[in-house]
């Protein structure tokens, strides 16, 4: 392996960099599809975006969990086939060339020519095509864009029309005319749900008009309520609820008479009489402007108005009222007349509801395709009905038929494209028949498979319950045109269900099925020359019903890839977000269900809204987010794809995007992670540097039975890992994975590495340390496989260096199969393991809040808990790792729960208070009584009867109190517990604990000194002391009786100043005093050679100018290097290579030390 930089100086960008481009050399992902292309089929569906736009966090968000899925899916033995796909016809396009070219209606594309303006929109189809790819590619995301898919395409557009013919053949396609909501934006109706998908709070007018009724004999007026003035111009009716009660009443103060709803009287304006007159007249009404308030308004209309009379509903169905407007006047002998429908609600206006039928099923129109009034509607004509509102109004005003007007802050539908207001209007369209197979797509719903499954079971489930006929044909241009052939007499119908059939009845060569290279051919009836031709009709398809044909059409089925279709079809997998569910979802359900009766996808992920840090929309006027490409820059994709996985957004909520989250996964991921694979290559590394053979992994099922028990507990959490990485994957969880990561990376960081940092560093032998380090490698390429399809560029990085040191790896990691759960796995280790960091937990927060720091020892802690199989690991195993952790001279288990602590009961108010009632006060009483005996019985049975009442665990809470055995004063001992176990401290003062102290400060001191001299902990130096100190006696008796903890801590033995050779080369040097009463200095050294000279002149028979010569060469030579010669000559090397000197065989403890810390301890002994 490779040496590997600082965490601080890894460019998590610039690396991702260069494994794109690494990619791209191997062509890793056509590589693997060639890899993986003999395995089963997963098919996944990858919904079409439109290219008009930048792709956004949204999308990003999509496109990740597609990838990971995806990825995943690949290496666990499975063939995934994955295209790009482009969502070309329909308004969003249209709506881009409407605004480039300045048109304003439908004529004006007629006039330009249709083929001229679908050459525009062809043109502009692709307009960010090089942005998206971009931006995927720099996700890590792996899928085709050459070979993409298109709804332009020919052969997707055959398909299109197959899909179509299999509808109509199945009596699911008609043609209707029914009020639907309208784009004048657009110039085009919409389907329900693209309508629900951009509904805005705005205010609009809501007034209330009379019409007075015919014949009445007190001259009552019908009072309407309405939001869209706008529409009274083709008033036609008046519509009540038949069920309810109506009143006729009388103004007291004007003496006008109204019917409205009973329950609705409230809404009229309140009158109040203007003050008296000398002979006591009454004044005229309060102003028509008013708007009753909320509060009293119920008393104040009760003085204002006079009921006159009652009656249902049903008795006013066929009176007839006088026109508001006189524009259908010839439809008077049907029109002008009140009927009744249930849609009619007493939750708003007056009851009554003013209605246009001309925007109904007839063919009375009074307003254009553009959304302006015809030229029936002649003071108002060619006016856009929105921009008509308040001239309409002061006509209203001016009949003397405005009752009251206001403002109104409702939720309007807009169109989603446009951006306009939609108004609601009958036109003809062609229809698919979802009710009637709504029971069928009930049934196709439980089939699939939703994370999460909320949105399935709510959101979908009712969307489909609630589901209309769709309308699927737009009176538009630039899109699949309907396959439907018809004569002028409209009795024969021709739908084409391919090009051939087409070309066959034509005679036609088709080379493009769009408006423009066929609407001009015609075919002959089948009747005879004499009927004519049949010509297609002009509309286009919906955009949506190509998007919901793409299982189909995105394989040219089934002209082309029957085989494939029909063995993997419904396909594996979809994921959008989630205003899906009323769009591409529900017509993939919709088509699937008519089609075949099955569901389109076997599972799905559905994502909610990235918003802006504020919780807005993200908006690039407003400039809100950070552009996706500047995150990227800093942090790099896979940071921004852990966030997002990583967050509510996978859920299907919101996610408010903060770019200081994407810092925190690499800080609180990535860096740790870095880490512990820097320490493995540091200290592999290291046993070169050392003389000793390179590091290769000890084969991997050696390193399973390994006696340690660290080793023992990491490789089973590696299996657990890996266990719980594939039942969530298996089950399309993502977002669970992220956070059992992150507790993963930090007990392999904080527990294992840690804890084990002698082994890895050889402390205690090469044969352990190279069981450490495999188990660490193992891990560390586990955990990269593990991870591999959620951050693509990090663990590839990792495993490029990894491979290195083992024969046989696989060119990228993304070829490699997904980790299998190998050998049992230590259950019991791993709960022990995690009991251990519990305990030192506990331990570190009593020392924090009696003031006691980790450097100073304790003599003794107790280990309370009932598990004997716990008791004899944390004695046993992992006492040393305890202690050592804690600064703690002995650990005594303890089974008994009680020695250290008193039981006491509480019941739980409010799991009870409802339940008991009166009965609260008697059982709460007893509860509180309780003995231990009867509390333990209680814990073991689960229940217990009180007062007649039977209470679970659930309804009773126990602590356990801290009880200081009774030779000991409560400050002396203290103790802390989880509800599961119990440490005792014992923290009173041992001066034999002294020494111990002070050897860790010492230690303390010295790594701090290493870090600032910005040393790695693989370079090697040997440390000097030396006391400040008056009296030396202190400081000696504490380095003697501690020498071996130091030499343990360090690595090294501690030397006396007095022996630094005066070739020594200082690395760092600093005073201390005051350390626990005592002032010394640390001296930092590179390791040097130490001379016997005595010896070096006898090999030169007394001459000491040649011994001095000898030492100069000796010094001149690379320690590393020298140190190796010795290894190689077993401890005696031969130098001949002096001028002027015959050659000498210096021995290694003889005639020369390599560092001063051998000769001392050959010598000396430790100090």
């Amino acid at each position: 392996m490779d040496d590997v930089c600082e965490g601080k100086d890894f460019s998590f960008p610039s690396q991702e960099e260069k494994i794109l481009s690494w990619w791209d050399e191997i062509d890793a992902f056509k590589t693997q599809l060639e890899r993986t292309k003999h395995f089963p089929e997963y098919i996944f569906y990858d919904g079409p975006p439109f290219a008009t736009g930048l792709p956004h966090y949204g999308h990003i968000l999509a496109g990740t969990i597609k990838d990971i899925v995806t990825r995943y899916q690949s290496m666990t033995g499975h063939h995934v086939t994955r295209r790009f796909g482009w969502d070309c016809h329909g308004l969003p396009v249209e709506h881009e060339i409407d605004l480039k070219l300045g048109i304003k209606s439908r004529e004006d594309v007629i006039n330009m020519g249709i083929a001229n303006y679908n050459e525009e929109c062809r043109g502009i189809v692709q307009r960010y095509v090089n942005e998206w790819e971009k931006t995927v590619v720099r996700m890590g995301r792996w899928i085709d864009f050459r070979n993409d898919y298109k709804t332009m395409d020919l052969n997707f557009m055959e398909s299109v029309w197959w899909v179509f013919a299999q509808l109509f053949q199945k009596g699911l396609v008609y043609r209707g005319f029914k009020v639907m909501p309208y784009s004048t934006g657009c110039k085009t109706p919409l389907s329900n749900f693209e309508a629900n998908s951009n509904y805005k709070e705005v205010p609009d007018p809501e007034i209330m008009v009379a019409f007075p009724v015919v014949d009445d004999p007190d001259g009552a007026c019908f009072v309407a309520w309405t939001t869209t003035p706008w529409a009274l111009p083709s008033n036609l009716a008046l519509c009540v609820n038949a069920n309810f009660v109506y009143v006729k009443v009388r103004n007291k103060f004007n003496g006008k008479i109204y019917v409205v709803a009973e329950s609705r009287l409230t809404e009229l304006p309140v009158e109040k009489a203007k003050k008296s007159l000398p002979d006591g007249a009454v004044g005229g009404s309060e102003n028509l402007n008013s708007k009753p308030k909320s509060s009293g308004g119920k008393a104040k209309n009760v003085d204002t108005y006079e009921v006159l009379e009652k009656y249902p509903g049903a008795s006013l169905v066929g009176k007839k009222y006088v026109p508001l407007f006189d524009y259908f006047k010839d439809f008077s002998d049907v029109a002008f007349r009140v009927v009744a429908d249930n849609y009619v609600t007493d939750d708003s206006g007056t009851g009554i509801v003013h209605c246009a039928p001309a925007f109904g099923e007839n063919l009375v129109v009074a307003v254009d395709d553009d959304g302006c009034f015809t030229e029936r509607i002649v003071e108002f004509s060619r006016r856009y009905v929105k921009d008509a509102d308040k001239d309409i109004i002061q006509a209203v005003k001016e009949k003397g038929r405005l009752v009251k007007s206001g403002s109104f802050t409702h939720n309007y539908p807009f169109c989603w494209r446009s951006d306009t207001p939609l108004i609601y209007r009958a036109v003809p369209s062609w229809f698919v028949a979802v009710e009637k197979i709504k029971d069928q797509l009930l049934e196709n719903n439980k089939q699939t498979y939703w994370v999460p499954d909320f949105v399935k079971e709510k959101r979908f489930h009712n969307w489909l319950e609630n589901a209309r006929d769709w309308a699927v044909s737009r009176s538009r241009f630039w899109g699949t045109p309907l396959p439907l052939w018809i004569s002028e007499d409209g009795e024969e119908i021709v739908v084409m269900d391919s090009i051939e059939k087409l070309e066959k009845l034509s005679g036609a060569k088709v080379t493009d099925l769009h408006r423009h290279k066929i609407d001009h051919i015609t075919i002959p009836s089948r009747r005879g020359p004499e009927f004519g031709v049949l010509r297609r009709v002009e509309d286009v398809f919906d955009c949506w019903f190509e998007s919901g044909s793409m299982p189909y059409a995105y394989i040219h089925y089934p002209f082309e890839n029957v085989e494939l279709f029909e063995n993997n079809f419904p396909g594996h997998f979809v994921a959008e977000g989630l205003d899906q569910t009323r769009g591409w979802f529900y017509t993939l359900m919709v088509l699937s269900t008519a089609l075949f009766g099955k569901p389109a996808f076997r599972n799905l992920i559905c994502n909610g809204l990235v918003l802006a840090e504020d919780g807005k929309k993200m908006s690039k006027r407003l400039k809100n987010y950070p552009p996706p490409s500047e995150v990227i820059n800093d942090y790099g994709a896979d940071a921004l794809r852990l966030y997002i996985i990583n967050s509510p957004v996978v859920r299907a909520e919101p996610l408010r995007f903060k770019k200081d989250g994407v810092y925190g996964v690499v800080k609180d991921v990535f860096l740790p992670w870095y880490n512990a694979y820097r320490f493995l290559v540091q200290n592999a590394k290291r046993l070169e540097v050392e003389g000793l053979a390179p590091f290769t992994p000890i084969d991997q099922t050696i390193i399973q039975k390994s006696s340690n028990v660290l080793d023992q507990w990491i490789n089973s959490a590696t299996q657990s890992l890996v266990h719980f990485v594939r039942q969530e994957m298996d089950a399309y969880r993502l977002y669970t994975v992220v956070p059992y990561l992150l507790k993963f990376l930090d007990n392999l960081t904080n527990i294992y590495v840690r804890f084990n940092r002698k082994r890895l560093k050889g402390r205690t032998g090469e044969e352990d340390c190279r069981t450490a380090l495999s188990t660490l490698y193992y891990v560390l390429l586990t955990a990269c496989k593990s991870m591999a399809p959620f951050t693509p560029f990090f663990t590839e990085v990792l495993y490029q260096n990894l491979r290195k040191a083992s024969n046989g790896s696989e060119e990228s990691i993304h070829y490699c199969s997904f980790p299998t759960v190998e050998g049992k796995r230590g259950e019991r280790v791993e709960e022990s393991v995690n009991r251990m960091m519990t305990i030192i937990d506990l331990a570190r927060n009593i020392r924090e809040r009696h003031n006691k720091p980790l450097k100073t020892p304790l003599k003794e802690m107790v280990i309370v808990h009932p598990d004997a199989d716990f008791l004899d690991d944390i004695a046993g195993k992992l006492r040393e790792y305890v202690l050592e952790e804690l600064n703690v001279k002995s650990l005594i288990p303890c089974n008994d729960t009680l020695k250290y602590a008193t039981l006491r009961a509480e019941p739980d108010f409010s799991v009870l208070g409802k339940r008991l009632g009166k009965s609260m006060g008697v059982v709460a009483k007893e509860v509180k009584a309780m003995s231990t005996e009867a509390i333990l019985a209680f814990e073991k049975t689960g229940e217990i009867t009180i007062a007649t009442h039977v209470l679970k665990l659930s309804d009773i809470k126990t602590t356990r109190e801290f009880k200081p055995p009774g030779n000991v004063k409560i400050e002396d001992m203290d103790a802390k517990g989880d509800g599961d176990v119990l440490v005792v401290l014992d923290l009173r003062q041992d001066d034999s604990l002294y020494e111990a102290g002070v050897a860790r400060e010492i230690v303390n001191r010295v790594q701090k000194l290493r870090k600032k001299a910005a040393l790695e902990p693989t370079d090697l130096v040997e440390v000097f002391f030396k006391s400040l100190d008056e009296d030396e006696k202190s400081s000696r008796e504490i380095l003697e009786s501690q020498g071996l903890y130091i030499k343990d801590a360090l690595g090294s033995a501690l030397l006396p100043s007095a022996l630094l050779p005066p070739h020594a080369v200082v690395l760092a040097e600093e005073s201390f005093h005051g350390i626990s009463n005592l002032s010394f200095a640390i001296t930092l050294v590179r390791p040097t050679l130490v001379f016997n000279s005595d010896a070096l002149v006898s090999l030169y028979a007394g001459n000491t100018k040649f011994a001095n010569g000898l030492q100069v060469y000796l010094l001149m030579r690379d320690h590393h290097n020298l140190k190796a010669e010795f290894q190689l000559g077993k401890g005696k090397i031969k130098v001949n290579c002096i001028e002027g000197l015959s050659p000498v065989d210096v021995v290694l403890g003889e005639h020369v030390f390599l560092t001063v810390g051998d000769y001392f301890s050959t010598t000396k002994g430790a100090l």
